[in-house]
């Protein structure tokens, strides 16, 4: 029976002697390596994180003391320190363990968060709230993979710095990287802090010595820590965690476990908030992601263990982003590339290599980098920014303010846009469609396939006065379906019979609904399907259209509140347009974790689901029955 096997709780680690605990920790190395790699996962955050997540929970007393991770991904370890490794066969998959923390999975977890630079907010207002009402109980933030670059996690700082009373330790795990290697002015502390050779030289010898006096003991750390001090004053850039007011405990090596023990005892022992600087490798124990050059294994898909290969993914939508923008970089010289901390995912990689002085990595700093992209705008430039959808939501005031109302010209490309599926509630990109919507002057662009991917982008670029946004799913693009027609400027991709339905298909919704015509056709139904192409602003053909049918029915992969089906609803009343109009999306509710087609099965954003209620609904018409224009 191996160690993992005996480890229901936190509380079993205190049990184990330090060479069960070294041991523990491989046993948890492999048992990750071989789970994710059957699932995929954030496997190189946590690799890097089992010494150091061990170490919290034998000083700590979870979940009396509560432990928040920044980001979520770094949880995987302390799920199986919680008793949950028997759920790993079905990481991330449906009906099984989310891949982020989880209130209902565990009294272990209580904030979900899977954005980053959210955790000292959290933490500051537990430990605020527990001081209120009493009670004795420890507040630990684990912030690493980046996000210290996000603007949040330094608002929270400030304000912590401000309060000596609160138990609140914050560990700052420093691996240099998120997903891939950290940017900016604080990166670059961290790493002098990590790497000055005089500070860990003298720092060594000092060790050394004072563990050579005799009967020292216990104030042996103590006194290092006051003599650490003034040598990193003399030997490195001043603290600049101390230099906010905050008490600093290191740097600790994050794999050697009985140092960070010992760290984050003394930083429990301050009583107030304290910074425990620790230094991790990304991917540490597995050769294959410490070699992965570009992201150590952020976030791989099933995998080879003997090899580290990734099972084939075949073309994606951001294959066809990245491909095009290279093309694009090489047309037009005024073209720049922006990014927060996801250049590979989002496919900017590609162009990077080749304009290196054209693209910019602001770390996970979304708000910054949209204004920042205001400002390349109005220097005469053109940015593309490149993020997942659901983290433009971050950016919003941002994208409204700084960017529309000054009519600059900034192009946003939303990655895993619409139902995501396996990363759970916080990351389907069902939000921007909706939100975008009051943005005056924006336009919005919701490709169907990828040749109307290459097309719209080069559209959008083409604006100089306004901000424009493209959007696609996660995935492999469906094959290009071209149009039979155009309508102003929307493709009409179908005309069978009569002029009974009219079809709006948004972005990948387009290709769902020629299948539903199929299916609407063999019940003796005619049917129009059009692809709007640019759903911001309505296109006025729409107006025509919908009066000429008998329905109408929008299909979104967006939530159905406030949406583009809303938007178009409110544009037909205005032009008192009285064919019914049906309303079909994603429910504004946070969605589990599962498959995107499962989720959109569920959803009844399926070619099947869809036409059974269109054909009830004209059944209804037919027979004369009342009919509401909105469900």
């Amino acid at each position: 029976m191996g160690l993992l096997e005996q480890i229901s709780g936190p509380r079993d680690l205190r049990d184990l002697d330090d060479e069960q605990l070294d041991a523990l920790a491989s046993e948890i190395r492999d048992f990750l390596v071989a789970k994710v790699s059957r699932t995929g996962g954030h496997l190189g955050p946590n690799l890097g994180v089992v010494e150091l997540t061990m170490a919290i929970h034998r000083v700590f007393d979870s979940p009396t003391d509560r432990v928040v991770f920044d980001t979520g991904h770094q949880a995987y370890v302390h799920k199986v320190l919680t008793g949950r490794s028997a759920g790993f066969d079905g990481l991330r998959q449906e009906g099984g363990l989310s891949g982020y923390p989880s209130q209902a999975e565990s009294d272990h977890d209580i904030v979900e968060n899977s954005h980053a630079s959210t955790a000292l907010s959290y933490a500051d207002g537990l430990a605020k709230a527990y001081a209120i009402r009493g009670e004795d109980r420890y507040v630990v933030a684990v912030i690493g993979d980046g996000a210290l670059t996000g603007g949040m996690a330094w608002e929270a700082l400030n304000n912590i710095a401000a309060d000596e009373d609160r138990k609140l330790v914050m560990v700052v795990n420093d691996n240099g990287r998120s997903y891939t290697p950290t940017v900016g002015g604080l990166a670059n502390h961290l790493t002098t802090l990590r790497t000055n050779p005089r500070y860990e030289q003298v720092l060594d010898l000092v060790k050394r010595r004072l563990n050579g006096v005799r009967g020292v003991g216990p104030a042996v750390y103590d006194t290092l820590h006051a003599v650490k001090k003034g040598m990193k004053d003399a030997l490195a850039p001043q603290g600049l965690f101390e230099d906010l007011g905050l008490k600093y405990v290191g740097p600790v090596d994050g794999h050697d476990r009985g140092a960070v023990e010992h760290a984050l005892a003394q930083a429990k022992r301050f009583g107030g908030p304290v910074i425990v600087h620790v230094m991790t490798h990304k991917g540490f124990g597995y050769d294959a992601a410490e070699r992965h050059e570009a992201d150590q294994f952020h976030s791989p898909g099933p995998f080879n263990v003997e090899t580290g290969e990734e099972n084939p993914k075949g073309r994606t939508w951001t294959d066809v982003f990245a491909e095009e923008m290279v093309t694009l970089g090489e047309e037009r010289q005024d073209l720049v590339a922006i990014t927060a901390a996801m250049l590979h995912p989002v496919g900017l990689h590609l162009f990077a290599a080749k304009h290196p002085e054209r693209t910019f990595d602001v770390g996970i700093a979304e708000q910054h980098a949209a204004t920042s992209a205001a400002g390349l705008a109005m220097g005469g430039l053109h940015p593309v920014v490149a993020v997942y959808a659901t983290f433009l939501n971050r950016a919003f005031d941002q994208v409204l303010m700084d960017v529309a109302l000054h009519r600059c010209g900034v192009t946003f490309v939303l990655d895993r846009a619409g139902v995501t599926g396996d990363d759970g509630a916080s990351h389907n990109g069902m939000w921007d469609m909706s939100v975008l919507q009051v943005v005056p002057g924006l336009r919005l662009a919701a490709p169907r396939d990828g040749a109307r991917l290459r097309e719209l982008l080069r559209e959008a670029v083409q604006v100089s006065d306004a901000p424009t946004v493209v959007r696609f799913p996660k995935g492999p693009p469906i094959a290009d379906l071209e149009a039979v027609d155009r309508a102003g400027g929307c493709d009409v991709l179908v005309r069978a019979g009569a002029k009974d339905v009219l079809l709006v298909g948004i972005g990948s919704m387009a290709s769902v609904c020629v299948e539903v015509a199929e299916r609407l056709g063999a019940q003796g139904i005619g049917v129009t399907v059009v692809d709007p192409r640019w759903v911001k602003p309505v296109d006025p053909a729409l107006v025509g259209l919908a009066r000429d049918h008998r329905l109408v029915v929008s299909v979104e992969d967006n939530g159905i509140v406030g949406g583009c089906g809303s938007v178009l609803l409110q544009t037909l009343n205005e032009a008192r347009v009285e064919t019914p109009v049906r309303l079909r999306g994603v429910p504004q509710e946070f969605l589990r974790h599962a498959k995107r087609a499962r989720i959109l099965e569920e959803i009844g954003l399926t070619a099947q689901a869809l036409a059974r209620s269109i054909v009830e609904d004209v059944t209804a018409l037919d027979r004369g029955d009342a009919f509401v224009d909105v469900e």
